[in-house]
């Protein structure tokens, strides 16, 4: 059966990530990028994909999990009828050799806690999304163990445990007794250089709770669920990759977001949206450092005409990310086609624009100072938007069906302006303002006009329909929480959109998207709707919905693209960007709400 989704725990290093289930196996791992192609592929698939397993042998072995503090350095303990044991799973975190490094490791401790507890470990290397089958050699000693396995460009060297092959699998036993320890140590390395050192894995353990700990320590936030947003926090810092700046929507290609249907989609790359958002919320705990670092990728990434602004990137600014599908996976649960590339890369998105502007109006608040050419970017980003204002675009949900006049996009249209205007009016940076002035007031009356019907606002021009997008409208400044067609708007998509209490993004039997299929609640849209509550004065339902979504996050506080309230199960890519600095937000807003005078 395969593993559910909410069974997976997250390793990173800021420069790739891996999946480790609660059963002990690597499920998912990308090497030496998030958005490379996998070592380790059984996530979308089985084992013979490739996979890493580590358990007791005893099958009656129960397991607790949790990280160690506010780190990523994961602590599995096992209780079996011979004794209890302990594995840390950490992939190392070193500043000093992190940028262009070239090797990447994960480290897997065995320690003994009670009694005698013997492991098995079961080693499927299955490289190039388990298209290629490695060559592996034995170059260790008895007393050293070490097999290296090469295919192609990549290679990974596996020390501290003696693994015999058997059919293209490598097999072995760990026992560990109380106060004993076992690392097993895997290593990534271009194949064409040498085999990498041995890893000084106290330091290395050491080294990373620190690095994590340290970063954590910044963060404050006083409501009432601190431990959620450290966490969410700490998930985007993990997307963010510590070389380029790029933040990724997700850590896994092609969860499902209809089990067993075609709504698989490749989540690694940088979408300029999420990364807008995503650095919002570290804007607004402090963190205004990763905004420059972020900036200076932008800069990179869109050098050249603003116009050829494209909605996402690959991790160091790559445009060409041409949609494929792999026959080498067969899926999550057999959900075909497996995806890598994304074709909305090439979609006109409108509100992009929007986003970028608004996040880097919020940074200049925040007290980062402009560079060389950061506003010239915003400049030639507004003049872009304004040559293309009358255009209509795929949307936030990068529908697949027809182009439309989607009300969210002329929304963000119109905040492009205005954070243009406000960046010349208050900040004394130069432009052309009173025609930026007249843009803005331009697409807020054709807003006004267009996309309100029945006194709410509307999916996109021409419909009665609803969208929980339009729940970001407040967030932006367009209107107030409790405009009356805000408030409208609110109690349609109560009425339309609501399934088992949370939210969908839209009514899929709309045609809109133009895919087949259905999809279940989105996390991030239900945490908007708590947003919305809290501006509001419905606290208490703020507070219930709050905590429902948060009891969703699995022990180890990861949250997923959706969830399947029928079957209780998470849905599509994890961990979800988008689901997290939607958390987020919605704690700020419930810790504002309760600090307002009544």
């Amino acid at each position: 059966m395969p593993v559910p989704i909410e069974d997976y725990a997250l390793l990173s290093n800021c420069r790739t990530a891996a999946l480790v289930s609660r059963d002990g196996s690597i499920d998912w791992l990308c090497l030496p990028r998030l958005d490379s192609a996998s070592v380790f592929g059984a996530l979308l698939g089985d084992e013979r994909h490739g996979c890493w397993g580590l358990r007791p042998a005893d099958p009656d072995a129960r397991a607790t999990r949790r990280y160690d503090g506010d780190t990523f350095v994961l602590i599995t303990r096992w209780q079996t009828a011979d004794g209890v044991a302990e594995v840390h799973d950490v992939m190392p975190v070193d500043p000093r050799r992190h940028v262009n490094a070239d090797r990447i490791d994960v480290v897997r401790r065995v320690i003994g806690v009670h009694g005698l507890v013997e492991f098995d470990q079961t080693l499927r290397m299955r490289f190039d999304y388990a298209r290629a089958m490695p060559w592996v050699r034995q170059t260790g000693t008895p007393d050293e163990p070490e097999l290296v396995a090469m295919a192609g460009p990549d290679a990974v060297t596996v020390r501290g445990g003696l693994l015999r092959a058997a059919d293209h699998v490598h097999r072995g036993k760990v026992a560990v007794e109380a106060g004993q320890s076992v690392d097993l140590a895997l290593t990534w390395f271009p194949s064409h250089l040498d085999v990498p050192d041995r890893l000084d894995v106290d330091a290395a353990f050491e080294q990373t709770r620190r690095w994590w700990q340290r970063w954590a320590d910044r963060i404050s936030h006083d409501g009432a669920h601190r431990d959620e947003v450290v966490r969410s926090l700490l998930i985007l810092r993990a997307l963010t990759d510590h070389e380029t700046g790029g933040i990724a929507a997700a850590a896994t290609t092609s969860l499902p977001e209809d089990f067993g249907g075609v709504r698989n989609w490749d989540y690694r790359y940088v979408w300029l949206r999420d990364a807008a958002l995503t650095l919002e919320a570290l804007l607004d705990h402090g963190f205004v450092a990763l905004a420059g670092h972020w900036r200076e990728w932008l800069l990179r990434a869109v050098a050249g005409d603003p116009a050829d602004l494209q909605i996402m990137y690959g991790l160091a600014g790559e445009r060409d990310l041409p949609e494929r599908e792999l026959t080498s996976l067969p899926g999550y649960q057999g959900s075909a086609p497996v995806r890598i590339g994304n074709g909305a890369a090439l979609q006109y998105q409108a509100d992009v624009f929007g986003e970028v502007l608004v996040t880097l109006c919020a940074a200049r608040e925040a007290g980062l100072d402009e560079s060389d050419y950061s506003w010239s970017l915003q400049r030639g980003l507004v003049d872009a938007a304004a040559q293309q204002l009358d255009r209509p675009d795929n949307g936030l949900w990068e529908i697949r069906g027809e182009p439309q006049m989607f009300t969210h996009s002329r929304v963000m249209m119109w905040a492009t302006f205005d954070r243009a205007v406000r960046a010349v009016d208050v900040h004394g940076l130069d432009g052309p303002a009173p025609h930026w002035r007249e843009l803005r007031d331009r697409v807020r009356a054709e807003i006004d006009e267009h996309g309100v019907r029945g006194g709410h606002f509307t999916q996109h021009y021409g419909t009665d329909e609803v969208d929980a997008s339009l729940l970001l409208l407040p967030q932006v400044g367009f209107c107030a929480p409790d405009d009356e067609r805000m408030l409208a708007t609110v109690a349609a998509i109560e009425r339309d959109l609501m399934q088992d209490g949370m939210l969908r993004r839209y009514r899929t039997s709309s045609g809109v998207d133009g895919l087949p299929g259905q999809e279940y609640p989105f996390l991030a849209c239900s945490f908007w709707l708590v947003e919305q509550y809290a501006a509001t004065g419905r606290i208490d339902e703020a507070r219930v919905l709050m905590d429902r979504l948060c009891a969703l996050a699995n022990e180890v506080g990861m949250l997923s693209e959706e969830y399947d309230v029928a079957h209780s199960r998470q849905a599509g890519n994890t961990p979800q960007a988008f689901s997290h600095l939607a958390l987020v937000r919605a704690a700020d807003a419930l810790a504002r709400a309760r600090h307002k005078p009544r």
